[in-house]
């Protein structure tokens, strides 16, 4: 029911038609309903919506089924096609962009776009909230200030403005030490008694400007390698897998080279994970061989993370396991870089959120040493500030990578070449991921 309005009318057009004793009255309400029918477009309204559908990435013999028939992941995109439906006079969207994939965040970036009424929307994607937002409204400091532009701009503009207010408040407290100096050096001498009285007024009129702390907590991300790679990294020959009678993947080939950082599309997100779980030893090939250089060391960060976190163990006796120093006051403040403090440490890792057990594995990543790192969509469940972190650490990490995430900043910063698997075959491009889609 996208269009309440439309919805009710259809119904009750229905239920006049279907009346064995039609009435002239019937008739009359039936008219003023066909009217308003036509006013709301009710005639195209069955082929919007399926456009939308589509749009979204559910094809047309899922159209028709019951809600329960349908697919969790399918149903938050049914759930938005419902909200986009009807042209609303204001669009409310919550994380819009979960569970779509990149062709669908696309899609509705240019829906957005060209929206003509107003669009008020939470999302952790840096990209899709450039292209989409012409104002940002900042929750922060116990307070909500609204910026002109996008994103970026509202980042920009935020850190200068903190920036200026420190600097400011470091001038006044320069003034307030040199106007106590001298009120304390000649406060008693006679001669100089109406200057430091002076110096007094000034010194009351100066007003510190209150710096509240930021509520945004960023984690420490840094994948550091114990060891830099030699030339042969990694090299993939006529791997294939079939799954339930389908070829995922048919003889993918190809070689790693020296500091690549490689994305990963598809748009069978199956194959991509199952490409990394095979690279990680997780899942046999039908066919083909993986070869490692011998320099390389690997680990792998998997798209569910459940089956690491089935024991009755605490956070910290569950880091203690992938670290080479056990003590506890190490991986406690390993821990509380990654904004887990105090009491948290001790949580029980079955209970922890999905932002944090992202959290927890990223830091197994990074207390691995590994100088090849696997990501198969480490985004989902983290907040903004820790994607920025992660984005951070991925730019910087000095080995070599595979990953696949829906942020495009993050994977057009990141990569600097393209894996792209199409019905089980294999694109490779050494580009970036903008140059790709043809965005540069």
């Amino acid at each position: 029911m996208g269009n309440k309005e439309l919805y009710n009318i259809m119904k009750e057009k229905d239920a006049i038609y279907a009346k064995p004793d039609f009435s002239e009255e019937d008739g009359m309400k039936a008219a003023k309903l066909e009217e308003r029918f036509a006013e709301l477009d009710g005639w195209n309204a069955e082929a919007d919506a399926a456009t939308l559908l589509n749009n979204l990435g559910i094809s047309g013999e899922k159209h028709y089924k019951l809600m329960s028939q349908i697919e969790a992941k399918d149903k938050v995109k049914i759930l938005l096609a419902q909200s986009l439906f009807g042209n609303p006079d204001v669009l409310l969207l919550d994380e819009p962009t979960n569970d779509l994939d990149l062709k669908s965040i696309e899609w509705l970036q240019e829906f957005l776009i060209d929206f003509e009424n107003t669009v008020i929307v939470v999302s952790h994607d840096r990209y899709f909230l450039n292209k989409v937002c012409t104002h940002i409204a900042d929750v922060d400091f116990g307070k909500i200030t609204i910026y002109p532009g996008n994103y970026d701009f509202w980042y920009e503009s935020s850190q200068l403005a903190l920036k200026q207010a420190k600097e400011a408040n470091k001038k006044k407290e320069e003034k307030i030490k040199e106007l106590q100096e001298f009120i304390a050096r000649f406060s008693a001498n006679a001669s100089k008694s109406k200057q430091a009285t002076s110096r007094k007024k000034s010194l009351e009129k100066i007003e510190l400007e209150e710096i509240k702390a930021s509520s945004r907590r960023y984690p420490y991300i840094d994948f550091k390698p114990d060891r830099e790679p030699g030339k042969e990294i990694l090299s993939l020959s006529n791997i294939s897998k079939t799954v339930n009678g389908e070829k995922v993947l048919d003889n993918i080939s190809f070689t790693v080279k020296a500091d690549n950082k490689i994305a990963v599309l598809s748009d069978n997100e199956n194959a991509i994970t199952l490409l990394f779980q095979i690279i990680a030893g997780e899942v046999e090939p039908d066919s083909g061989e993986i070869k490692w250089g011998q320099t390389i060391t690997s680990d792998y960060f998997p798209k569910d993370n459940n089956y690491l976190f089935t024991k009755d163990e605490s956070l910290v006796d569950w880091l203690r396991k992938y670290s080479k120093d056990p003590d506890e006051t190490y991986v406690r403040g390993f821990l509380g870089r990654m904004l887990f403090s105090g009491d948290e440490a001790l949580k029980k890792v079955k209970v922890l959120s999905g932002g944090e057990k992202v959290r927890c594995v990223l830091s197994k990543l990074m207390l691995s040493g590994a100088n090849f790192l696997m990501f198969d969509q480490p985004t989902n469940h983290l907040d903004m500030e820790s994607i920025t972190a992660l984005n951070e650490g991925m730019k910087k990490f000095k080995g070599n990578m595979m990953f696949s995430s829906h942020d495009h900043q993050l994977t057009q910063t990141v990569a600097d070449r393209i894996f792209d698997i199409k019905n089980g075959k294999l694109i490779d491009r050494e580009c970036t991921y903008n140059e790709y889609l043809g965005i540069e």
